[in-house]
């Protein structure tokens, strides 16, 4: 008699909501966050389980969602079992793209992608030395994804902020990204990544100002998204940990803000909440902060241009 693991319980469980119709195709199903709260287990059970139910194919990973389960494969067309032969480096990075896009950078292991492909652990090292090589070459795949390309812009300032946006968008839709890219003071040569690089600053050459001033003004940029993205994985963390959109955490929390705000203890900060109008979104900050810093980059052309001509 085969024991049953608590993986195989938490599998079977989801397996009846999704045979029941509890669960239909496209439905989220729990996350391996939920799992461990609903279930009392361990991160590594709740990955396994639905691994398990990945393998059988009634669940996928979807970039931005989580894992939903998997419309119903066509008649005569069994669901495909990948083995170690197909097994590629290109194939190991868009899988585990993908989970880090559902799941998150942190629960992201060699295990987790070996068992989301169907091979082993040690079938992945053979094309991939280990996490970190995986998350480097994961990195160079969002960058390459959708090339920064040369748009017909005039002037650097056009340039800079369609390079901050177009950054911008890519840490929307990879969130982990912001974790990947978080060493500023040590780069990995990254062509993909490089490219970026040499794309900013050649839109700002010509303007007077130094190497070094031109690398800080690049950094200063990529810090500004750098810093922002890293929220983006802790709301949808907070999405799946809570159930609540941010318009939804807001709303619970204003009775308690009300109480503290009646005290008058703080009368400054409470007139911006009285503000009609007033958000937080992520979207709008980053463009504050973007035309801020290119606005402190237009006083020091001025200012070396100034210089150049006084000397």
């Amino acid at each position: 008699m085969t024991r049953e693991t608590p993986s195989s319980r938490i599998a079977d469980a989801i397996r009846r909501r999704i045979s029941c119709g509890e669960l239909s195709p496209g439905d989220r199903v729990p996350s391996t966050r939920e799992i461990t709260r609903e279930w009392g287990v361990a991160m590594a059970t709740a990955s396994r389980a639905l691994a398990v139910l990945a393998q059988e194919g009634l669940v996928r990973a979807v970039p931005g969602v989580g894992t939903v389960v998997a419309p119903p494969v066509s008649a005569g067309r069994p669901a495909p079992a990948p083995g170690p032969g197909a097994l590629t480096r290109e194939r190991i990075v868009r899988t585990a793209v993908a989970l880090a896009d559902a799941e998150g950078l942190a629960t992201l292991t060699m295990r987790r992608v070996a068992t989301e492909l169907g091979t082993s652990t040690m079938a992945l090292y053979r094309h991939v030395p280990g996490k970190a090589d995986l998350v480097h070459l994961m990195s160079e795949a969002a960058f390459a994804e959708r090339p920064i390309g040369s748009p017909a812009l005039n002037g650097w300032r056009p340039r800079l902020t369609y390079a901050a946006r177009w950054l911008w968008r890519m840490y929307v839709r990879h969130p982990w990204m912001a974790q990947a890219m978080a060493a500023l003071t040590r780069p990995q040569a990254a062509p993909h990544a490089m490219r970026y690089t040499e794309w900013v600053l050649h839109a700002l050459t010509g303007q007077g100002l130094t190497p070094t001033e031109m690398m800080h003004i690049h950094l200063t940029l990529f810090g500004h998204v750098q810093g922002l993205a890293g929220t983006l994985e802790l709301e949808n963390r907070a999405r799946q940990d809570t159930g609540m959109t941010p318009e939804e955490w807001m709303a619970a929390q204003e009775p308690r803000a009300e109480e503290v705000q009646a005290a008058g203890s703080y009368p400054t900060l409470g007139s911006y909440f009285q503000e009609d109008g007033f958000d937080l979104d992520l979207d709008s900050l980053f463009t504050f902060g973007v035309e801020r810093i290119l606005d402190g980059v237009a006083v020091l052309i001025a200012r070396n241009s100034l210089t150049e001509q006084g000397g």
